[in-house]
């Protein structure tokens, strides 16, 4: 089991420290409910997770098939959803390689991508647009 802490800063901040490592982070809130948008929101890191997740389970896998995954990005992007209540609506990530593999491996980094324990943790109210882009 992971122990992670959070504290509350005051002015709609946070900081959460991975007590293994000690390595922080800070969250403050949204610009749209009062935060000044110069740091990830709670959402952001959620969203983040999944692209995070993502890439790192294709890492992985990449480097078990001899693939040479290094340089790879995600892009990532969040929609929230204010009806019934405000939540995140969707979530778009556009994964790019620089190389493009055959197509058995391709496949195989596709699928561990998508099984990453983040994506199959979110709600499957959350709609979720998942690219992936080769030889870029």
């Amino acid at each position: 089991m992971t122990h992670m802490k959070v504290k509350y800063l005051g002015d709609l901040r946070t900081e959460c420290t991975h007590l293994n490592s000690g390595v922080q982070v800070r969250t403050e809130a949204p610009q749209e409910v009062g935060g000044t948008g110069k740091s990830f929101s709670p959402t952001d890191l959620l969203a983040v997770s999944l692209a995070s997740c993502m890439i790192t389970l294709m890492g992985i896998l990449a480097q078990k098939l001899g693939f040479d995954f290094s340089g790879a990005t995600a892009d990532v992007e969040k929609e929230m959803a204010t009806s019934p209540q405000r939540r995140i609506g969707k979530l778009i990530v556009r994964i790019r390689c620089l190389r493009s593999p055959d197509k058995q491996t391709r496949e195989k980094l596709e699928k561990a991508a998508l099984s990453c324990p983040v994506h199959l943790s979110l709600h499957p109210d959350i709609k979720q647009e998942i690219d992936f882009i080769w030889g870029v």
